[in-house]
């Protein structure tokens, strides 16, 4: 059972918009937070799976070490957000915008990226195993194995 539910979650980002909102740890499994904004919250080792944030604001967030697997994040704002170490397996990320994002040690297998921006992303020893790719756009991306580099240019040239 998540922690906090949706009116919770409202009332909480309205009292801390100012600062960011820290809810680390916190189990929100789950949960729909569609479209919240979120930026600059301290998310960190909290429990995300299966959340609905499809549209959140998520800009500078802090996501290090949180689980993710099988959320939503369609259409969400990652940029800046720090998702070291994320738990990302199965996640729904497209269209999302993960301009100047860490992603760092994230486990992003079989993760939907379609059309997702990793402009500037630091995917250094992220795993991408069956990742979806497909249009999505890695200019100046860190740390992007050569492999699914070469994956993407045969697509697009093909």
């Amino acid at each position: 059972m998540a922690d906090l539910d949706r009116t919770q979650l409202i009332y909480l980002i309205a009292l801390n918009s100012a600062k960011g909102l820290v809810l680390q740890g916190v189990d929100l499994a789950g949960q729909d937070m569609r479209g919240l904004f979120l930026a600059l919250a301290n998310l960190k080792l909290s429990n995300l799976e299966k959340a609905n944030l499809c549209q959140a604001n998520l800009e500078k967030a802090v996501l290090e070490d949180a689980d993710l697997q099988y959320a939503d994040l369609s259409e969400v704002n990652l940029q800046g957000a720090n998702l070291q170490r994320a738990n990302l397996v199965g996640a729904d990320l497209r269209a999302a915008d993960l301009t100047e994002a860490d992603l760092r040690e994230a486990d992003l297998r079989s993760a939907n990226l379609r059309g997702a921006v990793l402009n500037r992303a630091n995917l250094w020893h992220t795993n991408l195993k069956d990742a979806n790719l497909v249009y999505a756009n890695i200019e100046g991306a860190k740390g992007l194995p050569v492999e699914i580099y070469e994956q993407l240019q045969n697509k697009s040239e093909g």
